[in-house]
């Protein structure tokens, strides 16, 4: 929840919000195992990959620490959360640390030139345009490179691999948090609101073997776990947006 997003919900009534943090995932730009290795950095991608940026049509024009290919580009259209995550985490930070002036950050929008093209939803269908181009590279969620490791490797970003236990410390810079959110007032209100809540951050669901790390879950260390449970299971009220990251 973003500060702005606090503050609309305590404009409109919406108060005692109970917030959990349920664990994390990783945004990785993938291409084919024995494909070039890239080792990026978020402002080389935001160079890249966004519009009005010089419209650099190699790597190499860049940084000439990049391979000298062609910029190609796969990933998810602006309906997507994943798209969202990259654009926040990636290309805006990536301008962020270029010095551009914040006005300017916001309006960010990726290329429509050429080098990047909206793959659609389906990884499977972009792991297949990888394939067919091997300079390519696309962008995909952690779990979807974790579950096709044989096939396809994850950049750098940062100096950074983008695996398990990066993503789940933080030393992976291209990783956000997975919230629930429910309103007290609700709870034995709205039938389920709480169970909702419950099972999102119980053991059998979030934790280290928990059937949503089956589906791409990073789950949070141990102690930050037990935490978020407890709070979760008492009904304990965030106090602001930043309380859970």
């Amino acid at each position: 929840m973003k500060a702005s997003e606090w503050a609309l919900c305590n404009d409109n009534g919406v108060t005692e919000i109970i917030g959990s943090v349920i664990g994390h995932d990783g945004i990785v730009v993938a291409n084919v195992i024995d494909g070039p290795v890239f080792e990026l950095t978020r402002e080389q991608l935001f160079r890249a990959l966004s519009e009005g940026q010089g419209q650099s049509t190699s790597w190499a024009e860049i940084d000439l620490s990049l391979p000298d290919l062609d910029i190609q580009g796969l990933g998810p259209p602006p309906t997507s959360g994943t798209r969202d995550a990259f654009e926040e985490l990636v290309i805006q930070a990536g301008a962020n640390s270029a010095g551009l002036p914040k006005d300017e950050i916001g309006k960010l929008e990726i290329r429509t030139d050429g080098p990047w093209i909206d793959a659609g939803e389906n990884d499977n269908l972009m792991f297949k345009k990888l394939v067919a181009d091997p300079d390519a590279v696309s962008v995909f969620d952690f779990s979807f490179l974790d579950q096709n490791s044989d096939s396809i490797k994850g950049a750098t970003i940062e100096g950074i691999e983008p695996g398990f236990e990066n993503i789940a410390s933080g030393g992976y810079s291209v990783s956000r948090s997975l919230y629930t959110y429910a309103r007290k007032a609700h709870v034995g209100v709205v039938p389920g609101i709480h169970e909702f809540t419950l099972e999102f951050a119980s053991d059998s669901a979030s934790g280290e073997d928990g059937y949503l790390v089956d589906k791409g879950l990073i789950p949070l260390p141990e102690d930050a776990f037990i935490d978020n449970a407890e709070a979760v299971a008492n009904l304990t009220i965030m106090t602001g947006a930043e309380e859970l990251k």
